[in-house]
């Protein structure tokens, strides 16, 4: 009887115990926005190593491999004896000149940026891969100017508040990579949005100085400001690129890609669109093998890529009258998709340059 009682309690403890080591396991819900060296660096686990034990443990719950869904729980790797709060300095080599307050904290730049709204505010420099470069984003529109409006049901979809939300993704990842990133139409209130129906406000400012209503009086101001930074950021950096994020309107029964243009005469224009289209392609051949990918790069004689000095991209992201490219820019894990990949686009042009 004691035999079989003995047995009992070992194979309850056997059986019990990997029970008890997954309850160890620690997960964590990623924050709007964040990309997953950002997660991993605000987890207290920097660096390549964790970054692809992470890929490793969580393969099956990740969007496209390496996207993070919000709400999702994903389980963290198992911090390393010694590394704790110190292992932040493992990629504080990162350098960043953003046009935003900045300061050092737990070995790695921080960038402290409002316009991101009070929860994504602080931006942690995990990454130095444009380390040197400079970026001016300008989204579409804004102030007295909606652009395009789109509809779904009785809920209007205004272009400035899509492109400007992207355009803040994109520019809070930059700034994860490095680079010093001025964001030219502004709006003190809205941050980065994971809302579907974005609420239409005519705030927007051009750094703080009201939008005009006139067309040429709107496009030479945006211009003229990025002309004034780059006069002098040109004697700091030798890669500066504009961004120009749009949204085009067509038929409702136009479903278009994404589009890049360049200013005619512009080489580095040129390469620098064909590499964003390259980008895109690559991605949908992943994510979406069997769609293919109709987007193009074409030179088009618009005033801001005719009139800014620095070399540009010109972006339609879709059609907002059309039902699925609506999903595109509505849905906020689609509006970080894009962002992530005009910054790869961006990373992969920078290298070229060198």
């Amino acid at each position: 009887m004691v035999r079989i009682l003995f047995l009992l309690f070992i194979s309850s403890f056997l059986f019990l115990t990997p029970f008890h080591v997954s309850a160890q396991e620690e997960r964590a819900a990623p924050r709007s926005g964040e990309g997953i060296s950002a997660f991993l660096q605000r987890n207290k686990r920097p660096g390549k190593a964790y970054y692809l034990e992470f890929l490793e443990l969580n393969k099956k719950q990740l969007r496209g491999k390496e996207e993070l869904r919000l709400g999702v729980k994903y389980l963290l790797p198992p911090l390393k004896k010694g590394s704790g709060n110190t292992a932040a300095s493992s990629n504080s080599s990162a350098s960043n000149s953003s046009a935003s307050n900045s300061s050092a904290r737990s070995g790695n730049k921080t960038i402290r940026e409002p316009l991101f709204g009070k929860s994504l505010a602080e931006v942690k420099v995990t990454g130095n891969r444009l380390q040197g470069a400079c970026f001016y984003v300008v989204s579409g529109h804004g102030g007295p100017d909606p652009g395009a409006i789109g509809r779904i049901g009785s809920v209007e979809l205004h272009e400035d508040e899509y492109a400007y939300d992207v355009a803040l993704r994109l520019a809070r990842n930059l700034m994860e990579e490095g680079a010093k990133v001025y964001i030219i139409i502004q709006d003190a209130k809205d941050g980065i949005r994971d809302d579907q129906y974005l609420n239409n406000s005519k705030r927007e400012t051009c750094m703080g100085d009201p939008i005009p209503l006139n067309q040429v009086a709107r496009l030479r101001q945006r211009s003229e400001k990025i002309n004034a930074l780059y006069q002098k950021d040109r004697k700091s950096y030798t890669y500066c690129r504009s961004i120009f994020l749009h949204v085009d309107s067509r038929s409702k029964s136009h479903q278009t890609d994404v589009f890049f243009y360049h200013a005619p005469k512009s080489v580095n224009g040129k390469r620098l669109a064909t590499t964003m289209k390259n980008t895109f392609e690559s991605k949908y051949d992943r994510h979406q093998p069997n769609r293919g990918f109709s987007g193009t790069v074409s030179p088009r004689n618009l005033y801001v890529l005719a009139n800014s000095s620095p070399a540009g991209v010109f972006v339609e992201l879709g059609n907002i009258q059309n039902t699925f490219d609506q999903r595109r820019f509505v849905m906020s894990s689609n509006r970080q998709a894009l962002a992530k990949w005009m910054m790869e686009g961006f990373i992969t042009d920078y290298k070229k340059s060198k």
